[in-house]
C-alpha cells in the first residue's frame, strides 16, 4: 500500500495500465486504433479545424488582418493533428488517465517541431515562396553583386506586392500599384530607391530580408499585398528595417475602387515612408506626389502593360507596347504617362525593329512633346524627349533635358542609362559617362540593360576585362536578352580578336529575336572582317533594302561592297551613311578617297567642313575623341592642297588625343598612330607602330587600311608592311576556318 501511494497510482489503475500498454500478439493494429478511438478523435479534430480555419478567413477578410494570419492558423491546425493522435492513443481508452514518460517525450518532440516550423513560417512572406525562383535570384545576385554594396543611409527596395485576390486577371493591377508606389518614392531626392527591374528578381524569393537588402544595397524593405474585391480595393503595406527585421511602419487601406483613391493611397504611402525614414520632402516633391495622372483605371492598366512590354526590348514586345500605350491615351487623351510611354516605344523601334527613322522620330517627338505639355514635371517625358534629341544629334539640347529628368527623378534608371550612353558614345566624356552608368547600376543593380550600358562605359575606357564581366553579369541576369550578346560580340571582335565567339553571339541574338535587323547587321559585319565576303553581302544586301535608315548599316554595307570590288555600290551606301549621320568618319573617308582619285580636292575639303566645322576654326582646330580620326583624314586633303601648316596642326591635335585612349575597342585609336607617322613620312616609326598594333591583336577594318587607305600610301610598298598584313590575314583565315567548323 505504501508503494502504491508513493507512485501516485492505485493498484487497480496500475493493473489497467499494464493491460492497455502491453499489447497482446493477437490484437491487430486496427483493433487497437478502434479501442483507443483514434479515428473518432481525428475526425472530430478535422471538423473542428475546418470550422476554425473558415471562421478565421472570414474574420481576417472582414477586418483586413494580415494574410499571414490565415497561413499561421492553417499551419498550427496541421501541426496539431499529430498531437491529437498522440493524446488519443494514450487517452482514447477511457480507463487510461496517467501521463507516461513515453507520451510526454512524444508530445515534447512534436511541440518543438511545431514551434520551429511556426518560427520559420512566420518570417516575412518572401521566405516561403517558390524555391526555383529563389535559387535563380540568389545565383544571379551573387554573380552580379557590385564590388561595393554598402547600403545608403536612407535607401529602400519595394518588393513585388502579393496578389491576395488570387485571380490571374488581377496580376497587372497589383503590379501596377507596386510600380507606381515605387515610382512615387523614386522622385524623392533624399532616398535611394531600387528600380523595378531589380526588385522583380526577388518575386517569390526565399532569401532572407537581410540577404535581399545586402544584394540590393538598401537599409529598408517595403512589402505589401493587394486585394481587389468587386468595387473595393484593399492594400496592406509594411516597412521593415532590413538589419533588425523590425517593423518601422505599417498601414492598411480599404477604399472604393477608383483612380483617385488608388493614386491617393500611393501618395499617402510615399509620404508616410518618407516621414518614417526621416527623408524630408521639398514643396515641389510634395506637390508631385499629390498629382493624379489619370481618372481612368483602364487607361492606367493599359499603360502598365505597355511598360512591361517595353522592358523586353524585342521587336515583338515593342510593337505590343505601342498598342498598349495607344490604348491608354485613347481611353484618356490627357494621360501624360501614356504619351511618354508611346514616345519610348516608338524611339526604341528605330533601333530594335528597323522602323523608318525620320517618320518614326516625328511620331515619337510629337508624343513626347504632348507628354511634357500635359505634365512638365514628368521625368519620363523629359527622358523621352532627350532620347529623340540624341538620335537627331542635338546633344546640347538632349543634355539639358537629361539633367532636368534627373532633377525630377534622381532614381530613374533609364535616364542614367541613356544619358550615360550619349556621354560615352557621342560626346566621349568617358569619366562623366561612367559616373552616370555606375549610378544607374546602383539604383537598378539587377537590370540587364543597365549592365550592358555599364559594359559600354568600361569598354570605352579600355577596361576590357571589366566590360566583359559586365556582359557576363547581364547574361546571368537575363540570358534571353539579345542586345547583351551583341555588346559582348563587339567586345570580342574589336578588343579581344575572337571572331568565332563574336559570330556565335551574333547568332544567339538572332535566335532570341529573329525579327530584329540589328543582330543580322552585326553578323554581316563580322563575316566581312574575317573575309567571308559572299556571306556578308548576302546578309547585308537584303537587310539594307529593308532597313535603309540605319547609318551604321549603310557604312558596314559600303565596306563589304568595296571589298568585293563594287565601287559604285560602296560609294552609294557611304553617301547614304553620311547623309544620315554626317559625323561618321569611315564612310566620309570613302567619299574623300573618290574625290582624291578624280582630283576634286575642294570637294573633299568641303565634305569635312560640313561634317566637322570645328576642324576649320581660324585660331586652332578643336580636336577631341569625337573627331581625331576625321582630323587625320582631313590632314591628307590639306597636304594635297598645299596647306602643310594646317595639316600639321591637325596631326598634332590628333596625336595628343590618342595618348589618352586605348588602341583597341570601338572607341580606341586603332592604327591612328601609324597613319600620323606615315603622313609625316616617318616610315620606320609607322611600321614599328603597325607591328605593335598587329601584336596587340588589332584587326577591325584591316582590309581597308591594307588596300585602300591613302594615308598609308608612303609605306604600302614596304616589305614589312606586307609581312604584317600577311600575318593578320593568316590569323583571320584560321579564325574563319574555326567558324566554318561550328
Amino acid at each position: 500500500m505504501t508503494q502504491s501511494s508513493e507512485s501516485g497510482e492505485t493498484p487497480l489503475a496500475s493493473e489497467q495500465h499494464a493491460t492497455v500498454s502491453a499489447p497482446t500478439s493477437s490484437m491487430s493494429v486496427w483493433a487497437r486504433i478502434k479501442e483507443h478511438k483514434v479515428a473518432q478523435w481525428t475526425l472530430a479534430y478535422a471538423a473542428a479545424a475546418y470550422t476554425v480555419l473558415h471562421g478565421t478567413e472570414m474574420v481576417s477578410n472582414a477586418f483586413e488582418w494580415p494574410h499571414l494570419l490565415v497561413r499561421l492558423v492553417t499551419l498550427l491546425l496541421i501541426l496539431g493533428l499529430p498531437l491529437v493522435i498522440t493524446i488519443a492513443w494514450y487517452h482514447g481508452h477511457r480507463a487510461q488517465r496517467r501521463v507516461t514518460g513515453v507520451e510526454l517525450t512524444i508530445i515534447t518532440v512534436l511541440l518543438v517541431v511545431a514551434g520551429t516550423a511556426l518560427w520559420q513560417f512566420g518570417r516575412p512572406s518572401r521566405e516561403h515562396a517558390g524555391a526555383k525562383v529563389a535559387t535563380s535570384a540568389q545565383t544571379t545576385a551573387e554573380a552580379t553583386r557590385p564590388a561595393s554594396a554598402t547600403p545608403a543611409e536612407k535607401s529602400i527596395a519595394v518588393l513585388p506586392f502579393e496578389n491576395r485576390s488570387h485571380q490571374a486577371d488581377d496580376a497587372f493591377f497589383v503590379d501596377g500599384i507596386h510600380y507606381d508606389i515605387l515610382t512615387q518614392l523614386s522622385k524623392l531626392r533624399a532616398l535611394k530607391v531600387i528600380s523595378r527591374t531589380s526588385v522583380e528578381r526577388f518575386r517569390g524569393s526565399k532569401l532572407s530580408l537581410q540577404q535581399i537588402a545586402q544584394q540590393l544595397g538598401v537599409t529598408s524593405i517595403l512589402e505589401g499585398g493587394v486585394q481587389r474585391a468587386g468595387d473595393r480595393v484593399r492594400i496592406h503595406v509594411q516597412l521593415i528595417d532590413a538589419n533588425s527585421d523590425a517593423q518601422i511602419w505599417a498601414e492598411r487601406y480599404d477604399r472604393e475602387l477608383s483612380a483617385a483613391n488608388i493614386f491617393g493611397i500611393q501618395s499617402d504611402v510615399a509620404a508616410a515612408i518618407a516621414d518614417a525614414l526621416k527623408a524630408a520632402l521639398t514643396p515641389d516633391e510634395q506637390a508631385r506626389l499629390n498629382t493624379i495622372p489619370t481618372q481612368s483605371l483602364e487607361a492606367w492598366e493599359a499603360y502598365q502593360i505597355g511598360r512591361q512590354r517595353v522592358a523586353q526590348r524585342t521587336s515583338v514586345g515593342l510593337a505590343q507596347a505601342e498598342r498598349s500605350f495607344r490604348r491608354s491615351i485613347a481611353l484618356d487623351p490627357a494621360f501624360a504617362l501614356g504619351y511618354g510611354g508611346l514616345a519610348d516605344a516608338l524611339l526604341l523601334q528605330t533601333e530594335y525593329s528597323g522602323a523608318p527613322l525620320e517618320l518614326t522620330l516625328r511620331k515619337a517627338a510629337a508624343a513626347a512633346d504632348k507628354a511634357v505639355e500635359l505634365d512638365p514635371n514628368l521625368a519620363e517625358a523629359w527622358t523621352s524627349s532627350a532620347g529623340i534629341a540624341t538620335v537627331r544629334l542635338q546633344f546640347d539640347r538632349a543634355e539639358i533635358m537629361y539633367r532636368r529628368a534627373i532633377e525630377l527623378n534622381p532614381n530613374y534608371a533609364l535616364v542614367r542609362h541613356w544619358y550615360g550612353i550619349m556621354l560615352a558614345e557621342d560626346l566621349f566624356r568617358t569619366d562623366e559617362a561612367l559616373a552616370q552608368l555606375q549610378r544607374g547600376v546602383e539604383v537598378d543593380p539587377l537590370s540587364a540593360p543597365m549592365r550592358d550600358a555599364l559594359g559600354i562605359g568600361l569598354y570605352q575606357k579600355g577596361r576590357f576585362e571589366e566590360a566583359a564581366e559586365a556582359c557576363r553579369q547581364s547574361i546571368a541576369i537575363d540570358p534571353t536578352r539579345p542586345n547583351t550578346y551583341l555588346v559582348y560580340a563587339d567586345l570580342k571582335a574589336r578588343a579581344l580578336n575572337d571572331f568565332p565567339e563574336a559570330i556565335a553571339m551574333d547568332r544567339k541574338a538572332i535566335e532570341l529575336d529573329p525579327d530584329s535587323p540589328k543582330s543580322v547587321k552585326w553578323l554581316g559585319m563580322h563575316y566581312s572582317e574575317v573575309g567571308d565576303h559572299a556571306r556578308a553581302i548576302e546578309l547585308l544586301s537584303k537587310l539594307v533594302n529593308d532597313w535603309p535608315d540605319d547609318s551604321h548599316l549603310q557604312f558596314v554595307t559600303a565596306l563589304a561592297q568595296l571589298y568585293v570590288g563594287d565601287d559604285r555600290a560602296a560609294l552609294r551606301h557611304a553617301q547614304r551613311s553620311v547623309d544620315l549621320y554626317p559625323r561618321r568618319s569611315v564612310p566620309l573617308a570613302l567619299l574623300r578617297d573618290q574625290d582624291l582619285r578624280v582630283g576634286h580636292l575642294d570637294k573633299a575639303r568641303s565634305r569635312y567642313q560640313k561634317s566637322y566645322p570645328e576642324l576649320f576654326e581660324t585660331a586652332a582646330a578643336h580636336i577631341d575623341r569625337s573627331n581625331f580620326e576625321a582630323a587625320i583624314d582631313l590632314a591628307l586633303v590639306m597636304q594635297k592642297l598645299g596647306e602643310a601648316e594646317r595639316a600639321n596642326q591637325l596631326l598634332d591635335g590628333a596625336e595628343r588625343v590618342i595618348h589618352h585612349i586605348p588602341r583597341l575597342g570601338m572607341f580606341g585609336y586603332a592604327i591612328s598612330d601609324v597613319r600620323i607617322h606615315a603622313l609625316r613620312n616617318r616610315n620606320a616609326q609607322a611600321l614599328t607602330a603597325l607591328r605593335e598594333a598587329e601584336r596587340a591583336r588589332w584587326r577591325m577594318h584591316w582590309r581597308y587600311h591594307r588596300d585602300f587607305d591613302p594615308t598609308l600610301a608612303s609605306i604600302r610598298g614596304e616589305p614589312e608592311f606586307k609581312a604584317i598584313f600577311a600575318d593578320i590575314e593568316r590569323d583571320l583565315t584560321q579564325q574563319r576556318a574555326r567558324i566554318m567548323e561550328k
